[in-house]
Formats: structure tokens, sequence, C-alpha cells
């Protein structure tokens, strides 16, 4: 069975890419010992810059195994794009102030669902659209073997709906099914979701190189 170890000590990440990954023959686990590994700083401009820097660094730790980053975030049409690369830290204090890597820590989900909904507050309900977007990394022993991009369409509510989910997922209405990420199941949200989409690319991409082997 092809196994991937994934760079996160997200649970709610490893729990979209477990759900993505249930009935594809394809085992998900976490890199051993990840939280004790160096932080790898996160200063690309891009999603997929991140993402890669990520995979290639952590996979130098774990030699022949193939490891998975991502680097994932909301944009808000309204808001010209933002949060963006910013996502994970978009209410740190001193955000306004330095770059993005240079912000002390993650800010917790709360604080930056109520900095969204602060900006969007005078912002009509036709105009608050907007997306998620994730690139995965594939990388193994330092170097980067393929990247996957997906991105889910959705509306930003005024107020959080679900329990499911983490980081934007309550806010974020996908029309679709009519409800927010966070008020999906596991399976539903790997069927749906901007990580689910890039993951589904990863596994076919593994699949195939698997096949491939004589």
């Amino acid at each position: 069975m092809p196994r991937i170890l994934v760079a996160t000590s997200n649970p709610g990440k490893l729990r979209d890419f477990a759900g993505a990954a249930s009935g594809h023959g394809v085992e998900i686990a976490g890199i051993p010992n990840f939280s004790s590994l160096p932080a790898v700083v996160e200063d690309g401009l891009t999603f997929e810059a991140n993402a890669r820097k990520k995979a290639e660094a952590y996979s130098r730790y774990v030699p022949g195994e193939i490891v998975v980053a991502d680097d994932s975030g909301l944009e808000v049409d309204a808001l010209k794009g933002s949060p963006g690369v910013h996502s994970a830290r978009y209410a740190a204090p001193d955000l306004h102030n330095k770059e993005p890597h240079e912000a002390d820590a993650n800010t917790d989900d709360e604080a930056k669902n109520a900095r969204v909904l602060r900006e969007l507050k005078d912002v009509p309900s036709a105009q608050r659209t907007g997306r998620f977007v994730c690139v995965l990394a594939a990388a193994r022993d330092g170097k980067t073997l393929a990247t996957f991009r997906g991105q889910a369409e959705g509306i930003i509510l005024d107020g959080g709906r679900g329990k499911n989910g983490f980081g934007y997922d309550p806010l974020f209405y996908f029309p679709q099914i009519q409800k927010t990420f966070a008020e999906l199941t596991a399976e539903e949200k790997a069927q749906f979701s901007h990580r689910g989409a890039a993951f589904i690319q990863l596994l076919q991409w593994i699949s195939m190189a698997y096949r491939e082997q004589p």
C-alpha cells in the first residue's frame, strides 16, 4: 500500500486528508516526531511557494518517503484577495507592521474569523464572494516531485455555522450543497473542498506512479 506522510500538526488537516484517501488504498500518516522538527519559515508569496518549501524541508527528515505539505487559505474578493497567504496569522496584532512569516504565531480560529467579519461588516451578501485555495506539494529527499491545486468557490456568511471544521470553515458557505464547510462530514468535505480537490489529484498521481513501477 502506498504511504504518504503529511507535514502538519493540525489534526483538522489530517482528518481532511484521511477522508479524501478513504477507499483509495493509500495510507495517510503524520511525520514521526513532527512537533520536534524545526519549523519552516513560510515566507513565500504564493501558496505553491510555501507548500514546496515545506515539503522539501520536511522530506529530508524521512529519507525515501513521500512527504506532502500544503499551503491553503481563504481569498475574499471584497478584501482584494485577503487573507490569502496570510490566512493562518490574519489576526496577529502586529501583522500590519510585518511580513506574514514574521508574526509571532498562528492566531486562533475565533480571532481570525472575527477579523474577517469586521472587515466585511458593511459588504452586501451578494458581494461577499470568495474561495478556499489549496496547493499540495509532494517531495522526496528534498526535491519536489509534483504540485496540485484545488479551490472551492463560496460565500462568506455574517456568522459561523457548524462545529465540524476548523479555520474559516464556519463562515464559508458552499451554495452547491447549501452548507458551510463546518457542517460537512469528513467524507463530504473530501468531495467538495479545495483540499479534497487537490488531494484527489495527488491520489491519482501516486496511484499511476505505483502502477508504472516494474
